[in-house]
């Protein structure tokens, strides 16, 4: 044992040690060797220092990023144009659970996620550039350099000053790390020789301490630059004052909404209104700069409209009922609303388009989003009588931004992916021959009628109502077809005809509802739906890829 020395001056941090133990090679007779605890703690300290340089460097190239992009084009920040480039080459299987399994936040799942690679790249090189300087900060460079060929490979790329933000967070994030990796390493020795090769705190934190004030800084203008530039399409939207319609929506019957607790809106308020896109960033479209281009085969008159000229034209209002190719059976991305729009076929035929039926030389129709995403519509679908429209206002609102404003595409009876373009920016006429669009290439079908689908929305699964008369509900949908019946089925008892409110139009969903003698136990409650042309909804389990899920929706619920 050590005698008549404290232990504590030998196992403090290093930076003090009692001075008759400076020697550590040669401890004093008789005294056991405890200066590797001190080593331990020195090596814990150095791991620390590593890890917070690494997280302070990678804060640092997010907050310089942000800044830039937010003065360049805020969609072409790290995060977002890295967001796109990881959703693009994302197989469809993929995309289908995650949307799946996190809903309408798979977006900010994925940012999350972004942002945790990030900071474990972050904490490994800094680490790293303890011992090897140069490698770290080459290491922060070599993910700018990444960051910059995403942002250059995005289809909505503006021109090469897309891969400033990269690059400028990329130098500002290595030269932070290479800095703090210096004072974390080692201070000079003093006259006597000693700490020699040890740190020093004080001069570490404070520099860790003005990095994380700079970084912090420059994401906070970073945010007001992106906010001031979203301002012009914010206030052009709260500014527009939609037209009257020439064509009006017929008045809904009554009694299209049943009076059944649980059940869906017939009309879904816009707040509630799914949302299913790969835009990470919500495009911020200003209405005063809009412009809408139709060209391509078989159009003889190319046009380019203003929103200001599509608002002068005849205007049609309609209660249409959209469907996500990704709605699981029973799922919820799935509602109804009144919009109001140009009709399509009207700007088609003015450009010269024609349908194939007719001797039209293009058979699909691609329409381009402000972000470069594409859908292919069949243009004999498009053209064929049906209301598909242009449309810029939704349930008495112009369009909400998240929805499309200032001008969004939609086709009744089509899933989204291949009719409901939102931003759209440019129509193209072509053939399913000559291109596919983004999902086509993910291999996803070109064509995509929507399927008829019953969903059950009261009483919920394993919900537990009492025994007596329960109340049956849901919602059923064959757009452009309409529904004339709707059937339910208790365990394995004889399907049953269930009631049905009146149907609006053909293109909107249709609510139904079934009084069921519910008797304690376990139950197995089915629900299938026939559309106006007589086909009988499929009892056949598909999932949703590669256009759209079948079979039959059910609940279990136990009676008590």
């Amino acid at each position: 044992m050590c005698v008549g020395l404290p232990v504590a001056a030998w196992i403090e941090d290093g930076e003090a040690e009692h001075s008759l133990f400076r020697d550590r090679t040669n401890p004093p007779h008789g005294c056991c060797r405890i200066g590797g605890v001190s080593s331990f703690r020195r090596i814990l300290s150095r791991s620390a220092s590593g890890t917070l340089a690494g997280l302070l460097a990678a804060f640092t190239a997010l907050s310089v990023a942000e800044l830039v992009a937010g003065a360049v084009r805020p969609a072409a920040g790290p995060v977002t144009v890295v967001g796109g480039a990881v959703v693009d080459r994302t197989p469809a299987a993929v995309k289908d659970f995650a949307i799946r399994t996190f809903g309408q936040s798979d977006k900010f799942v994925l940012q999350l996620g972004i942002l945790a690679v990030v900071a474990l790249l972050g904490v490994g090189l800094g680490v790293l550039s303890l011992s090897h300087r140069r490698t770290g900060a080459a290491g922060v460079l070599l993910f700018g350099i990444l960051g910059s060929a995403a942002a250059l490979s995005r289809p909505d790329s503006a021109n090469i000053g897309d891969a400033l933000p990269s690059i400028a967070g990329a130098l500002t994030g290595a030269l932070a790390l290479y800095i703090l990796a210096a004072k974390a390493v080692r201070v000079p020795a003093d006259a006597d020789g000693a700490g020699a090769g040890m740190w020093s705190r004080r001069g570490f934190l404070a520099a860790a301490g003005v990095t994380a004030v700079a970084a912090a800084s420059a994401g906070a203008v970073g945010r007001f630059l992106t906010a001031r530039q979203g301002q012009g399409a914010v206030a052009s939207r709260e500014s527009l004052i939609l037209p009257a319609p020439a064509s009006a929506a017929p008045a809904l019957p009554g009694g299209v909404q049943l009076k059944v607790a649980g059940i869906s809106a017939f009309t879904t308020p816009n707040a509630d209104f799914y949302r299913v896109d790969t835009a990470l960033t919500v495009p911020q479209v200003d209405a005063a700069t809009w412009r809408l281009r139709i060209h391509g085969t078989g159009v003889t008159r190319p046009r380019t409209y203003s929103l200001d000229q599509l608002l002068a034209r005849p205007l049609i209002e309609r209660d249409i009922t959209l469907t996500c190719v990704s709605n699981e059976v029973g799922g919820p991305y799935i509602g109804t609303a009144r919009w109001l729009g140009v009709p399509l076929t009207d700007l088609l035929r003015e450009a010269g388009v024609r349908r194939p039926s007719q001797g039209g030389q293009a058979d699909q129709l691609v329409a381009r989003s402000v972000d470069g995403m594409t859908l292919g519509s069949p243009v004999e679908d498009v053209m064929d009588g049906r209301d598909a429209m242009l449309a810029v206002g939704m349930n008495g609102q112009p369009l909400p931004v998240d929805h499309g404003f200032p001008v969004r595409m939609l086709v009744p009876g089509l899933y989204g992916y291949v009719s409901a373009c939102k931003w759209i920016t440019e129509i193209e006429l072509t053939t399913f021959d000559a291109y596919d669009p983004y999902w086509v290439k993910r291999k996803w079908a070109r064509k995509a009628p929507i399927k008829t689908q019953a969903r059950i929305d009261t009483p919920k699964p394993f919900a537990r109502p009492a025994a007596g008369t329960v109340t049956l509900a849901g919602v059923a949908w064959a757009q452009h077809r309409g529904i004339t019946r709707v059937e339910v089925r208790v365990d394995d008892g004889p399907w049953q005809d269930a009631d049905l409110a009146p149907q609006a139009t053909a293109d909107t969903w249709r609510q139904w509802s079934f009084p069921w003698t519910a008797t304690p136990g376990g139950h197995t409650v089915t629900v299938r739906a026939t559309d106006g042309t007589g086909q009988v909804q499929t009892e056949r389990r598909t999932r949703t890829i590669p256009d759209g899920a079948s079979g039959w929706h059910s609940v279990f619920v136990t009676v008590t």
